[in-house]
């Protein structure tokens, strides 16, 4: 009897998701193996008695998790080895010789130890109770929100203090925003070369995420429009301010565009501005010019300090008591003490000071790169945490970033941020801020040797 047999007679609604978990536990369990041929799509819903686009959805739903694949022309097969991709960043830095362009950090100092002393030493003598001891959202966070509220004017975006959701940092906000606006099986679409975080939540809550081609402003207004068409789109994830992998920063004329679409198709948008007023002349936010459907998020650790790990999001008026449920079921209350000092910072002029100290270090960073690449073409942002470097001619990532290792450098692959089926030429992502100037210097110049270089048929360490 094959393991096809074991089918259970009737499956739970929604159908498409319970036969995509039955064969989840069956790879899992080792009762279907790497390369083994699902059913065709018509013979499992003649089995079953359901019908072929159920069958269709259930392998889709399986595709997402990264458990099957569909070979056009043959069917659909078990992946060999259903593994976690490795993140872009070195989590753990082994040794003190390498230089880490991997991790997306702001640049630090003396100046961010001597104010985190600075505002501990305050704290300890006058923070309030309801700051350490209160289990009640509501009324412990209340006292910081003009704060918040002064915050997001730096941002572009006027709101009241009843709109603002505080979060710990942008990815709590993220998932909140996407628990809220995703509904099933819809399509939310962003760019091919997408924000690793986003694709790795999709990856884990089983969310359809499909990249769109971009230019040098962010994702193509026309092929957004063929996607809306032709797809059930219902969300549109956007890094307008230079986040994204390519670094793309997107004009005025793009944003209007992109909204006027989403107004069109009724899509909802979401907005991640994770590094705040870094970047100088700043445009309106998307939120600014669409508050009825746009999620908007933003937070400390990009901009100010890593460990200032609080943020700010604001949902549109109709999505507003279901975004501040799932954010009470998933966090319950955002870390008093952060929101605390946080507030205290805005407040005291402490964050205006760190901000200014950050766009000033970034700037210097940006044209230390371009310095230091002279006659590599690469994407940058004036007040970016990263570049992007497309590979001379004759470098895979692979080759490149062995290579690099070698001279102690590491960076990001862009396959990395690739969704699937993207047609993305090799490049890395080069984070600016993780590193002393003087590292940072040596490992831009190492980078240009590199790219100067033809690859080595082998490369190995003795």
């Amino acid at each position: 009897m094959t393991i096809w047999n074991a089918l259970p007679k009737k499956l739970d609604r929604p159908a498409y998701r319970s036969l995509a978990d039955w064969i989840s536990a069956a790879i899992k369990r080792g009762d279907l193996a790497g390369g083994e041929k699902l059913p065709p799509h018509r013979d499992l819903s003649y089995k079953l008695a359901i019908s072929v686009q159920t069958v269709s959805r259930a392998y889709d739903l399986l595709i997402r998790r990264g458990l099957v694949k569909g070979e056009v022309g043959r069917g659909t097969y078990v992946n060999a080895r259903p593994v976690e991709t490795s993140p872009p960043y070195l989590p753990h830095l082994i040794g003190d010789q390498l230089v880490d362009f991997s991790n997306l950090k702001p640049v630090t100092g003396q100046l961010h130890m001597d104010c985190m002393r600075r505002a501990l030493s305050g704290l300890s003598s006058d923070i309030s109770e309801s700051a350490l001891l209160s289990f009640r959202p509501a009324t412990t966070l209340r006292p910081y929100l003009p704060a918040a509220v002064s915050w997001l004017e730096q941002c572009g975006l006027t709101c009241s203090s009843d709109q603002i959701i505080m979060t710990n940092g942008s990815s709590s906000a993220m998932a909140i925003a996407l628990m809220t606006a995703v509904d099933g099986s819809e399509v939310i679409a962003t760019d091919a070369v997408c924000h690793y975080p986003l694709f790795r939540m999709s990856q884990y809550m089983n969310f359809n995420l499909t990249g769109l081609p971009v230019d040098e402003e962010g994702i193509l207004p026309a092929a957004l429009d063929e996607m809306c068409r032709q797809r059930s789109v219902k969300i549109l994830f956007l890094l307008p301010n230079g986040l994204g992998p390519l670094a793309l920063i997107m004009g005025l004329q793009r944003r209007e565009q992109l909204v006027a679409l989403a107004r069109k198709y009724d899509l909802l948008i979401i907005e991640n501005d994770a590094w705040g007023p870094l970047q100088p002349r700043r445009l309106p936010p998307i939120v600014a010019l669409a508050p009825e459907r746009t999620f908007y998020f933003t937070s400390f650790t990009k901009c100010l300090l890593p460990g200032l790990r609080h943020g700010y999001l604001i949902a549109p008026e109709a999505f507003a008591s279901a975004a501040s449920n799932r954010h009470l079921v998933m966090d319950w209350i955002a870390t008093p003490f952060m929101a605390e000092l946080a507030a205290r910072w805005i407040e005291d002029g402490t964050a205006e000071e760190l901000l200014s100290w950050q766009k000033t270090a970034l700037k210097r960073r940006n044209a230390l790169a371009h310095e230091l690449l002279a006659g590599m073409p690469f994407n940058s942002s004036p007040n970016g945490l990263h570049i992007w470097l497309p590979l001379p001619g004759g470098w895979g990532e692979d080759s490149f970033i062995e290579a690099a290792r070698q001279k102690g450098i590491v960076v990001a692959p862009g396959s990395a941020f690739a969704l699937p089926g993207a047609a993305a030429a090799p490049g890395v992502r080069i984070c600016l801020g993780n590193m002393a100037e003087d590292q940072f210097i040596f490992g831009m110049q190492q980078l240009a040797v590199l790219c100067h270089s033809k690859p080595e048929g082998n490369v190995f360490a003795l």
